[in-house]
């Protein structure tokens, strides 16, 4: 993804409940006062922070592209409101995507769509997005060295609502259009063009830091969407109300969408008590309290997501990027996750155990036998022998490095099994995860200790670096109590896991791994995918975790229209008061 999400790294997080019982940041706390509006609630602790359809790796946050999306339609916008994850033409700005007979080219036709300000949506709006890109890539979230722009080799505009792109080879059109030509959002050229692509992406991404000035600066006041922002507050708070020149297809239901913020879920809850919330959440442990909620008037709804669930490592870290490479070391920590009780009893039965890269929580042809049948069951007794067999032995409660030798390379004598992650804080369900980790992996031998921050903060100090940079002290990271990684239509890891991927955190590199992703790109055969999901599942680039619902969703009774995206992203020109 750019999942990710897809593609933009979609990184999705569900702040869960803490004893503070902070105030929902920026809301009144009434209910929404006719079927003129909603209340939608955010997760807690996961505050939008960048308007600009376009994202970098510090705002990596899926609300901040769901937003995008309500005011800029995409080229092909894939999405599971149908429930079904498929091509959805009413919120695309492209009508159809025609690829040449031998997959090294197509030709987009375009709907006959404006701009808020009259102006025709045409060509020259994708060839801005693609300029853009091409001459900014490094800097795009999305982009993965070998991929989307690198293999789009020319851009022809055949009229105003017609264009051909032409690739470096043939490639599969599932997987072209629903993680590359998805990524694609047609910008209005006329209002943000400063002449030069460097100096466009500056000034884009500068005014962009500006969360204040997002309802006044008229650079977002030209869209393509079915929404307009009408606030946009730095505490988190978002008012969305219609675009009145919109003329596609997903024409808003609802005229006034508030999106509210919470620091904690324990305020969310409150609100959704007090009737002041319309589509909110709760816990993964609170549904023991559903009824409370049915009573109210709310509908529960498990809001299940295509994703996986893991932390990465840093295998740059200076202090343990060493251990991290040996992949005797990984399979011990695998080994040392009680997969089936976190989702058992940490997740609440809401959750399912994932052992590879393609996720498990629903039915498809991607995932192999082998990542299916879990190649690293749970037992610290065979992640203990793998340590000892590899020169390690106990000191203190701790496996120590004794034989240098045996250990691998760069592991010096001494070296302590100890390592550190930082995870998303306002989550009793994260907390309860990360404890349980410890101490499973305290009987084998393995030191593990808890930082918490924000899920920006975590994404922000947690990037993609190398070993002499002063940002690369970090050794795991943790942003997913709802799933770490949600994918495009098809599951591919070449933002993830390819080398120098752009949401490659951890700096994992494999050659072998590489050719089997692009592989999936490239064949129409599952095989290829497959092959992808074992390798991975044996590999371990990062620790797995269960895979949770992204939410517990609470509803209230009359609004429908759409199905939860398991893309999970929102799409409010698609709620609607069915009474």
């Amino acid at each position: 993804m750019s999942p990710a999400r897809t593609r933009l790294l979609t990184v999705a997080a569900l702040g869960a409940g803490t004893l503070l019982l902070a105030a929902c940041s920026g809301t009144s706390g009434t209910s929404s006062a006719s079927k003129d509006t909603i209340n939608y609630a955010l997760p807690a602790n996961f505050t939008p922070n960048w308007i600009l359809p376009i994202g970098t790796a510090a705002h990596l946050n899926t609300n901040n592209r769901s937003i995008a999306d309500s005011l800029w339609e995409r080229l092909v916008a894939y999405d599971g409101s149908t429930g079904r994850i498929a091509w959805n033409k009413k919120a695309s700005i492209a009508t159809a995507a025609d690829f040449a007979a031998d997959n090294k080219s197509v030709t987009i036709t375009l709907g006959d769509r404006h701009w808020s300000d009259g102006k025709p949506i045409t060509s020259a709006d994708v060839r801005f997005w693609f300029d853009l890109i091409k001459a900014n890539k490094t800097e795009w979230a999305g982009y993965t060295p070998g991929q989307a722009p690198d293999i789009w080799t020319s851009f022809k505009a055949v009229d105003d609502r017609h264009f051909t792109i032409t690739f470096d080879k043939a490639y599969n059109p599932q997987w072209m259009l629903a993680n590359e030509l998805s990524e694609v959002t047609p910008l209005p050229r006329h209002v943000w063009d400063k002449g030069d692509a460097k100096k466009t992406w500056t000034y884009l991404n500068d005014a962009a830091k500006n969360i204040s000035g997002y309802a006044s600066n008229p650079l977002w006041k030209v869209i393509s969407g079915p929404y307009a922002v009408k606030s946009f507050s730095t505490a988190g708070k978002v008012v969305l109300t219609a675009n009145t020149k919109y003329d596609g297809g997903e024409k808003p239901g609802i005229p006034t969408v508030n999106l509210l913020p919470f620091t904690t879920a324990d305020a969310e809850k409150n609100a959704l008590r007090s009737g002041s919330v319309d589509y909110g959440y709760i816990e993964a442990t609170d549904l023991d309290q559903k009824e409370s909620f049915t009573a109210q008037g709310y509908e529960v709804k498990p809001w299940s997501g295509w994703a996986i669930t893991y932390m990465p490592y840093n295998f740059n870290n200076p202090s343990m990027g060493a251990v991290f490479k040996q992949l005797y070391a990984r399979q011990a920590v695998q080994h040392s996750i009680d997969q089936a009780s976190l989702a058992k009893v940490v997740l609440n039965g809401t959750a399912v155990p994932g052992y590879g890269p393609i996720p498990q929580g629903q039915a498809s042809d991607f995932l192999s036998p082998v990542q299916k049948d879990n190649p690293y069951p749970f037992s610290t007794d065979t992640a203990k022998s793998l340590l000892t067999s590899h020169g390690w032995t106990e000191q203190g409660g701790v496996m120590t490095c004794s034989e240098p030798a045996k250990c691998g390379a760069g592991i010096a004598k001494g070296t302590k099994f100890e390592m550190g992650v930082l995870s998303q804080s306002g989550s009793t369900v994260t907390d309860n995860m990360m404890s349980a980790i410890q101490s499973s992996l305290a009987k084998t031998g393995i030191r593990f200790s808890i930082k918490t921050a924000p899920v920006n903060s975590v994404l922000s100090q947690t990037p993609p670096c190398t070993s002499g940079q002063s940002i690369c002290k970090w050794q795991l990271s943790f942003f997913g109590t709802a799933g770490s990684w949600y994918f495009s239509a098809f599951p591919t890891g070449d933002s993830l896991f390819q080398t120098g991927g752009g949401s490659n955190f951890g700096g994992y590199s494999n050659p072998e791994v590489d050719k089997l992703i692009s592989a999936s790109t490239t064949s129409t055969s599952n095989q290829a995918i497959q092959d992808y999901s074992a390798a991975l599942a044996k590999d371990l680039p990062v620790i797995w975790l269960p895979e949770p619902v992204y939410q517990v969703s609470v509803v209230r009774n009359g609004l429908g229209g759409f199905s939860q995206d398991s893309l999970a992203n929102f799409h409010p020109a698609q709620w609607k008061w069915t009474d």
